[in-house]
C-alpha cells in the first residue's frame, strides 16, 4: 500500500524537476528575446525582469514541458525545407499553366500521434507545406484540404507523421 504512495510521489517530483528545467531554459530563452527586442538597452532591464519572470511563469503552466529530440529537430528541418520547396514549384507549376491542373479534395487522416502537442505540431506543419491545409483537427482524424485529389497525399502526410513523432520522440 505505501509503494503506490512512494511511487507517486517521486513521478511528482519528477515533474516538478522537469518543469523548473524547463522554465530556467525559456527564462533563458525569454531574456534572450527582450535583450533583442530591446538592443541590449540596461535600463529596459527595469521592466524587462518583471515581463521575463511573468513569460516564463505563463509559459511553463499553459505549454506543459515537451521533449524533443535533437536528432529529430536536425532530421525535420532539412525535411520540412525540402518538402516545402518541392510543394511551392508544384503550386507554381499548376497556377502557371494555362489550364490549371487542380481537383480539390477534403480528405480526414487518422492519427497514429497521441493528443496534445505532436498532434498541433503535424497540423501545423500541413498547413504550411503549400498544396495541403489543415481544416479540422479532432480526436480521431485530421481534416485536410489537398489542392490535388489525385496525388499521392497520403504518403506525404504519412511521412510528415513520421517525422514528427521523431521529433518528439515518439518512435
Amino acid at each position: 500500500m505505501l509503494e503506490p504512495v512512494l511511487k507517486s510521489e517521486l513521478e511528482v517530483k519528477l515533474t516538478l524537476f522537469e518543469y523548473l528545467k524547463r522554465g530556467w531554459l525559456r527564462g533563458v530563452f525569454f531574456s534572450f528575446l527582450w535583450l533583442i527586442l530591446t538592443e541590449g538597452v540596461i535600463s529596459s532591464l527595469l521592466v524587462g525582469i518583471p515581463v521575463v519572470l511573468l513569460a516564463t511563469w505563463s509559459s511553463v503552466l499553459l505549454l506543459p514541458p515537451i521533449t524533443l529530440s535533437l536528432l529529430g529537430i536536425l532530421k525535420f528541418i532539412p525535411f520540412f525545407l525540402w518538402h516545402s520547396l518541392l510543394g511551392g514549384v508544384d503550386t507554381a507549376r499548376r497556377v502557371l499553366r494555362f489550364r490549371m491542373q487542380i481537383s480539390p479534395g477534403m480528405h480526414d487522416y487518422p492519427w497514429s500521434l497521441p493528443p496534445g502537442m505532436p498532434r498541433v505540431f503535424m497540423a501545423n506543419t500541413v498547413s504550411l507545406f503549400p498544396g495541403t491545409m489543415s481544416a479540422e483537427l479532432t480526436e480521431d482524424y485530421l481534416r485536410v484540404h489537398v489542392l490535388d485529389d489525385s496525388s499521392d497525399f497520403i504518403s506525404e502526410l504519412r511521412a510528415v507523421e513520421q517525422s514528427v513523432a521523431i521529433l518528439f520522440k515518439l518512435s
